[in-house]
């Protein structure tokens, strides 16, 4: 009894061990490579089979798909990959995470564990404990703790379901049906929330005699279908896009699971007879392999379709704020972070450069559908809600800002994020200069006397010039060579404007006093001077992460 209770803790331990050294190899590999992952991710995933391709060698070398989601889910926020080649990515990352399984049956059980995993333990710990000043290595020793520590655990499942092995007897399942082992590898992998883990118990056992292959086969389709029950608890309170994620995941390794699970037996018999495979270790990663295989074979038609579906799910759970990015990335995938934060900055670029166009400009439909007195007292109110919105989305992102930087920044990103915000204070500064004088601005339209209409109307044409010209130098790949003067331009058209003006008070009959009309002169163009640097600001940003790039 007591030599049961022993074998029992050891089992728990030796899965401890091999969770907790899954998570070394996947913090080390992501310290490691993540970046570099990362913007493969990024750049050739462009196709739904690319993501395929793509997320099965990913997932196969860093050892995680959870890592790989997180990343999908953080590209996917950002708008740098749409949903149809996330989903491909997902069925990729189902099929590289079986890389463990061969890795464990080709070595895990063909020599001696606990003598293998020994080198790797020591000399990683040394490694990792005595270059903490350099960041590589620390991490290649964190890599090889977690490499010793994976099979470490797993020979201590393998011992001790070898040590009571004869004692165990699963006939008594037989009778109600392969199904209970189904249920079986479901409950365990939701329960210990690794289906590598799980992978490692069946295979062992299978070693140990306990069960044999048919039962296996079935245990390991519980386990595809249980890992999908981590996924989605930990999408209950995510985004629309993550639960869409976690659904997809869901339904291709349900519906798959079940499809084999009624043709497991001439599936078994099939791939031993064409592949020749004695050892049934062998066997059942392959099967596992195969399962995997067969579902995106299954699904990779109905891409587009699941798509379309997954689109129209989850509406209540879109994310709130005005914000169209960065609401969707979490902070913890900073460079993804950075790239949603970007994207929201052409945004409140766009909603800016829309403001200060309403301030100038009313369509004829609606002055024909709007008395002149109704306009008058509602277009401000509606042009302050334009301002309150640029309001709001300057503080998501100022907020936003302030959680990545609790984040671990490289020199370059924390750089970049200090230039992303300098362009939004000079972006809003563009906004209130004009808010400011708004008032004045509308009272000026409604003015008869020749004078007031003369600048109102400069004033106006000058203002759509100056953002035709922001529009296209936005819009302009190709920056080389280009530096506007636009604030040395706006400066001259001020000085004429000021010379101009007090001689034609002179002249000009006119009721709007003058000490009014030069503010709004001078913060038209103090508006006009905060877009341009902004601009330019931006653009050359932008420009030196794509050259590093």
């Amino acid at each position: 009894m007591e030599e049961d209770l022993f074998d029992f803790w050891k089992f728990l331990a030796g899965i401890g061990i091999f969770l907790w050294g899954m998570h070394q190899l996947e913090n080390a590999i992501k310290e490691l490579g993540g970046k570099s992952f990362r913007n493969l991710l990024q750049k050739s995933t462009n196709t739904a089979f690319k993501g395929i391709l793509i997320g099965a060698l990913i997932t196969a070398i860093l050892q995680s798909s959870s890592l790989v989601t997180l990343m999908v889910l953080a590209f996917l926020g950002a708008g740098v990959i749409n949903l149809k080649n996330s989903i491909g990515v997902i069925l990729g990352a189902n099929l590289g995470t079986t890389i463990t399984a061969w890795i464990v049956a080709t070595l895990g059980f063909k020599l001696s564990v606990a003598d293998f995993a020994m080198p790797f333990l020591g000399l990683g710990s040394l490694l990792y404990l005595f270059s903490s000043s350099r960041p590589v290595l620390k991490n290649i020793g964190a890599f090889a703790v977690g490499f010793g520590l994976l099979f470490l655990g797993l020979d201590f499942m393998k011992t001790a379901i070898e040590a009571v092995a004869e004692q165990i007897d699963l006939s008594v399942f037989h009778a109600y049906g392969l199904w209970v082992y189904l249920l079986i590898g479901i409950v365990v992998t939701a329960l210990i929330q690794s289906s590598s883990a799980m992978v490692v118990i069946i295979l062992s056992s299978i070693n140990a005699g306990v069960i044999g292959l048919l039962e296996g086969a079935v245990l390991i389709i519980g386990a595809n279908i249980g890992t999908t029950i981590t996924v989605a608890l930990g999408s209950l309170n995510g985004s629309a896009d993550k639960k869409r994620l976690a659904l997809a995941h869901t339904l291709f390794n349900v519906i798959t699971g079940i499809l084999i699970f009624i043709f497991i037996k001439p599936l078994i018999s099939y791939t031993m007879h064409i592949f020749n495979i004695a050892d049934p270790l062998m066997e059942l990663v392959l099967l596992n392999t195969l399962i995997n295989l067969m579902g995106i074979i299954l699904f990779f038609p109905f891409i587009n379709k699941l798509e379309n579906w997954l689109q129209h799910r989850f509406m209540s759970s879109e994310p709130i704020g005005i914000s169209k990015f960065i609401k969707n990335v979490s902070p913890k995938v900073p460079e993804i972070a950075i790239t949603a934060l970007e994207k929201d900055m052409q945004f409140a670029f766009d909603r800016t450069i829309s403001f200060i166009s309403s301030v100038w400009k009313e369509s004829e439909e609606q002055k024909k559908q709007i008395s002149i007195w109704r306009r008058i007292l509602q277009q401000p109110q509606n042009l302050m809600e334009q301002y309150a919105q640029i309001k709001i989305l300057e503080d998501e992102l100022t907020n936003y800002h302030i959680d990545l930087q609790e984040e671990n920044l490289s020199l370059e990103d924390a750089e970049r994020l200090t230039s992303l915000m300098l362009t939004l204070r000079t972006l809003v500064y563009a906004s209130k200069d004009l808010k400011d004088v708004l008032h004045n601005i509308k009272e000026m339209e409604e003015k008869e006397d020749a004078l007031t209409q003369k600048y109102y109307h400069q004033l106006k044409q000058y203002s759509f010039e100056f953002l035709r010209e922001i529009k296209t130098f936005l819009e302009t790949e190709k920056i080389d060579g280009l530096h506007p003067d636009w604030i040395e331009k706006n400066a001259a058209q001020y000085n004429i404007w000021i010379s101009n003006i007090y001689q034609d008070y002179k002249t000009y009959t006119q009721n709007f006093p003058i000490s009014t009309m030069t503010n709004v002169l001078k913060q038209v163009v103090s508006s006009l001077d905060n877009l341009g640097s902004a601009s330019v600001h931006f653009k050359m940003e932008t420009r030196k992460v794509i050259d590093k790039e």
